[in-house]
């Protein structure tokens, strides 16, 4: 490698990951496992819970309905949970699916204190209000691991680059030969003397003239030279996913948003970027 195509490292604001990767999906599926557990529990905690307190309320003669009513507190926050799942993929805000898990959950937790009952310990009310508070946070950190999941194997779809993203293009400098020393007269050669009847007259060669080239944007951060290669692969603007999966071959991390920066950066020294057409994802 060429003392002009080496980068140094300092001057790359970006952390590599020094996690093994068996580690890093050992402790992923453990959390995972472990997640699903304590959502279960606290749904079931919560559910059974709302149940006693129909069952206290007119419905101690019907045991199936008294077991069915709380479905329709507890399945707004499960439904609304997995809208909010499909519009994160979309990479849009769905505020209905938003205010079913909100309206859900409050309704919950004010269901499950209210059934304690009047006059009763301040802990009595907590230990109420731990279930429903635990199964919202415990079912949205699912969601969450679902979603990195979902999101790591639709970047890993994406087409790989070609192979000159592994090696980013550097500048090049072009130089026009030029003589080193200059010819005098007497070192040009003389022709044959000629008649004076016909006598014409002699051309002389002329010297290389230097060539005026643009000079070549220079990115001294790896990521932007990353970036910068691939609007060359297919005449598009990158998008987030391939960004990302270019800089985690590259060992760069594999952050969107420093992938968007380097994006930004890389239009704002060269505008006429933002005219190719944008890439169908990210």
């Amino acid at each position: 490698m060429s003392a002009a195509a080496r980068v140094d490292a300092s001057l790359t604001p970006v952390e590599v990951s020094s996690t093994p990767v068996a580690v890093d999906r050992a402790i992923t599926a453990l959390a995972a496992v472990l997640t699903v557990l304590l959502t279960a529990v606290a749904f079931w905690l919560s559910y059974e819970h709302l149940q006693e307190v129909a069952a206290r309320h007119g419905m101690a003669d019907a045991v199936a309905r008294s077991w069915a009513w709380p479905a329709t507190v507890d399945l707004f926050i499960v439904i609304g949970e997995l809208l909010i799942l499909r519009a994160s993929l979309a990479h849009r805000v769905d505020w209905w699916a938003i205010g079913l898990v909100t309206a859900g959950d409050g309704a919950s937790i004010a269901l499950n204190v209210a059934g304690v009952g009047q006059d009763a310990g301040a802990l009595n009310y907590v230990v109420a209000a731990v279930p429903p508070v635990a199964a919202l946070l415990a079912f949205g950190a699912l969601m969450r691991q679902v979603h990195a999941y979902l999101a790591r194997r639709a970047s890993t779809g994406v087409n790989p680059p070609p192979t000159g993203v592994e090696a980013p293009s550097m500048p090049v400098t072009v130089s026009v030969d030029r003589p080193s020393v200059m010819p005098t007269a007497s070192a040009l050669p003389v022709p044959d003397p000629v008649p004076a009847a016909v006598a014409a007259p002699v051309t002389v060669p002329a010297l290389s003239t230097p060539v005026d080239l643009c000079a070549p944007v220079v990115y001294p951060n790896r990521v932007d030279q990353l970036v910068r290669a691939l609007y060359g692969t297919d005449f598009t603007q990158p998008s987030t996913a391939r960004m990302t999966q270019a800089m985690a071959e590259m060992g760069l991390g594999a952050s969107e948003s420093t992938a968007r920066t380097a994006r930004g950066r890389v239009k704002a020294r060269e505008p006429h970027l933002a005219d190719l057409p944008t890439a169908l994802t990210g």
